[in-house]
């Protein structure tokens, strides 16, 4: 095992500037916060490791860093997804509809859980993809990287990272394209009709100071469709649009101080 010396300036310039974008495709892909934060911290530690080759440019190590995040989720994910989609199903649309909960809301507390139950569901379905095309998937369309920065950050080829998404495209769209309200307003699935079943069966969590695990909670509405205020009705019909409007999961405050904290505390030696 090697080990490289770093002071406490290094660690805070790498981790700060990157570190809610790793959080982001983390969570993405594992669907779970507290494995995502430890997957933060095993990441930063690699990375503290290899300094000696990360770029300089900020947006070339942002590349670098999803490379080793990529490379730690294909050695800790299983190769199959541990959720699949006839079990989403069963969870939200295994019972009938019920509009007793929304009704019974005011308009905040309305607005927060429909949010909740989109993000989740939206943010789940993902997971339900194979864990390599679950990335390509979500430096595209949630990260926004270009077709070359993606394959490079995942360590394939162009045209690898281009199958694996066009794979990942197909199944998602066939799963929600019959299903989801949001991608077509006829469509049966309708949040308002789910919320009960969603906190009921532990998918969402009622509204205290720290939701459930697929929450991605923003403090302001954003009505159903999540399109900003004013935008309630407008259905997105393009899957690229829908998750590509998904908002950064809320990780703690601190998170990343306490990285800093953590990794610095660790005598300034890490690990490969």
């Amino acid at each position: 095992m090697s080990s490289v010396e770093v002071d406490r300036d290094q660690v805070a310039a790498l981790v700060e500037p990157h570190w809610r974008r790793l959080y982001n495709f983390l969570y993405r892909v594992a669907l779970d916060r507290d494995r995502a934060e430890r997957y933060l911290a095993d990441v930063f530690r690699i990375a503290l490791d290899r300094i000696a080759t990360a770029p300089d440019d900020a947006t070339a190590r942002e590349v670098w860093l999803l490379g080793v995040a990529s490379g730690l989720i294909e050695e800790r994910l299983p190769r199959q997804p541990e959720v699949n989609f006839d079990i989403l199903d069963e969870t939200l649309r295994s019972e009938a509809t019920r509009t007793d909960v929304v009704r019974s809301l005011s308009d905040p507390q309305r607005d927060l859980l429909l949010w909740e139950l989109k993000q989740g569901c939206m943010t789940s379905v993902i997971n339900c993809l194979p864990p390599g095309e679950r990335a390509a998937f979500v430096v595209c369309h949630i990260l926004k990287l270009p077709d070359d920065a993606a394959a490079q950050s995942l360590g394939i080829t162009e045209s690898a990272y281009k199958v694996r998404l066009s794979r990942a495209r197909k199944k998602i769209g066939d799963y929600l394209a019959p299903r989801c309200e949001h991608v077509n307003p006829m469509n049966p699935c309708r949040c308002p009709a789910r919320v009960g079943t969603a906190l009921a069966k532990g998918f969402i969590r009622p509204l205290g100071p720290r939701l459930g695990e697929v929450s991605l909670r923003k403090i302001e509405p954003y009505g159903r469709y999540g399109t900003g205020i004013g935008h309630e009705d407008v259905p997105m019909r393009d899957i690229a649009a829908i998750y590509g409007n998904l908002p950064e999961p809320d990780p703690p405050d601190e998170l990343g101080a306490r990285l800093v904290e953590q990794l610095s505390a660790d005598g300034c030696r890490t690990g490969g």
